[in-house]
């Protein structure tokens, strides 16, 4: 009887491992898309970011990045167009894998994704078209204007925050195309994007960015847990420090909004090893 009981007992212990284990496994998202072959990389056109050229391929500084990181991973990368305001929804339904797209690294965004180190500084900023824009100093000059904005966006909150009207459009192009139509009578989109779209030699020349309503950064977000997250960080230290994201940044004109990998890095290290001797106070006393 106690030799049955033994061999039960090891056999419940290893069906036990073994349901840690494929638990272990489907966890890792990193698996799940080695095992598939693909990166599904969830984005919208945001010029200079993500957008098509002549031949219908993405290019821009994320899309270029994101290939190289599906790269390193083994596995090919295919690109979605998505609706900004579902973009965990998609995440979460494995749609996609991930969300790279000049996302802005809010409180919201955090709470609801695994989220990459800052790799690019940014703005939300006042589109207008150029002959009245001499008129709207600042901010509050504008509280009478009706702004289009994407939905879901940064954006979108930064003009939400002060109280003005908004016509929510799919993407931040929209909202361009919204002011140059005379429907809207300004934008906020980001200040990267702006850069590359509006003003002389751009397909906006009748429109000028103004006003910086804020200062933010960009991340990357994958599904909440996912260790993705921690591989990203890892390729942008070392393509930060081989020269590759800064080469890929100059193609694209956003060179001078990167942000110091390394010198993220040195920080993290240091607060995990404050933490580490914290822990090791406490346990001493």
């Amino acid at each position: 009887m106690k030799k049955i009981i033994s061999l039960t007992l090891a056999a419940l212990m290893l069906l036990s491992m073994s349901v840690f284990a494929l638990a272990d496994e489907a966890e890792s998202d990193m698996a799940y898309v080695q095992d598939k072959g693909t990166l599904v990389v969830g984005i919208t056109e945001f010029d200079p970011m993500d957008y098509k050229d002549e031949d219908g391929e993405w290019i821009g500084f994320d899309a270029d990045m994101a290939k190289a990181f599906a790269e390193s991973l083994g596995v090919d990368v295919e690109f979605v167009e998505i609706e900004w305001d579902n973009k965990v929804l998609e995440l979460d339904a494995k749609t996609i894998d991930v969300v790279w797209n000049g996302m802005t690294l809010n409180d919201e965004v955090l709470e609801a994704m695994e989220c990459s180190n800052a790799y690019c500084n940014n703005a939300q900023t006042v589109i207008l078209p150029a002959d009245v824009a001499g008129d709207y100093e600042t901010a509050e000059d504008m509280a009478d204007l009706l702004f289009a904005v994407e939905a879901g966006s940064a954006g979108e909150d930064e003009v939400e925050a002060l109280g003005y009207a908004t016509t929510p459009v799919q993407t931040q192009a929209d909202a361009l195309l919204e002011v140059s139509a005379g429907t809207s009578d300004a934008a906020v989109i980001d200040l990267l994007m702006a850069a590359a779209m509006v003003g002389e030699g751009t397909g906006y020349e009748d429109l000028v960015n103004t006003v910086n309503l804020n200062s933010e950064e960009y991340g990357v977000g994958f599904r909440k847990g996912s260790d993705l997250a921690q591989a990203l960080n890892d390729f942008f230290l070392a393509s930060y420090e081989d020269g590759t994201m800064e080469e890929i940044a100059e193609t694209y004109g956003v060179q001078a909004s990167l942000i110091d990998q390394t010198e993220l890095a040195e920080e993290a290290a240091d607060a995990s090893a404050a933490d580490a001797e914290a822990a090791d106070a406490e346990a001493a006393e």
